[in-house]
């Protein structure tokens, strides 16, 4: 079994407060987006990961030299939504990725992806028709508020999911479907809800709630803390 990366980093991170986009943070002496990409290219399932960058990114050559001699790092050029950088990095693999490829979707400002995590995404979606995603469940009491911030009900969270990546999709499957979105001038959120509006029903895989995504300054100093537990109790690649 093999599969295929595609990590979308062309975001600015507005709401990181920074000049520099989140993906590029100092966390232990790498940047994020190297933490991120840490468990992938320390397995040996993964065939290649494409980096999708903006085309002006000043960060990104420093990153490449020092990625240089893991040898299965390309690049493919940003687009003006996550799912059109997606794209860019699914049309990157045409040639060498077939139809039925599995690819999987990760994103570059989750630091803290567990090797375990990895394994049983892959493991329990490797013979499944469709795909699926890391996800966690909702564990925090959930309000719908109205526009006025007046609480319009509490939602019942037994069925609810916090979406993670990576996801996982054929590389085709995926492919269309957000051509299909583009098409129609739909913009999804994260790929699974690209495959979704095609009919297919997608699973979700129980990943770790520490998978954060890095948003603040805040989450890099949780980031930090949670990389730090990780290495001691042997979790992580990398």
């Amino acid at each position: 079994m093999r599969y295929w990366l595609v990590m979308p980093a062309a975001g600015v991170g507005r709401r990181f407060g920074d000049s520099m986009p989140k993906q590029y943070a100092d966390l232990h002496g790498r940047t994020v987006m190297e933490w991120a990409l840490a468990p992938f290219l320390a397995d040996a399932r993964c065939a290649a990961a494409v980096i999708v960058i903006a085309t002006s990114d000043p960060y990104w050559p420093e990153v490449c030299h020092r990625l240089a001699k893991q040898g299965r790092v390309t690049t493919a050029g940003g687009g003006t939504e996550r799912s059109h950088s997606v794209r860019n990095g699914l049309a990157a693999l045409a040639g060498r990725a077939s139809p039925e490829d599995w690819v999987l979707v990760h994103d570059a400002a989750r630091p803290c992806l567990l090797a375990r995590d990895l394994d049983r995404l892959v493991q329990q979606l490797e013979a499944h028709p469709v795909g699926g995603l890391l996800a966690s469940p909702a564990a925090d009491t959930l309000k719908r508020a109205e526009a006025g911030g007046e609480i319009a009900a509490t939602v019942d969270r037994s069925a609810l999911w916090r979406a993670l990546t990576p996801q996982m999709f054929r590389y085709a499957a995926l492919s269309e479907a957000l051509d299909r979105a583009a098409g129609a001038g739909r913009t999804p959120t994260d790929e699974a809800q690209a495959i979704e509006w095609t009919g297919a029903r997608p699973i979700v895989v129980e990943g770790s709630s520490t998978n954060i995504k890095i948003t603040s300054a805040d989450d890099l100093v949780i980031a930090r803390a949670l990389l730090d537990a990780s290495r001691r109790a042997g979790g992580r690649s990398g």
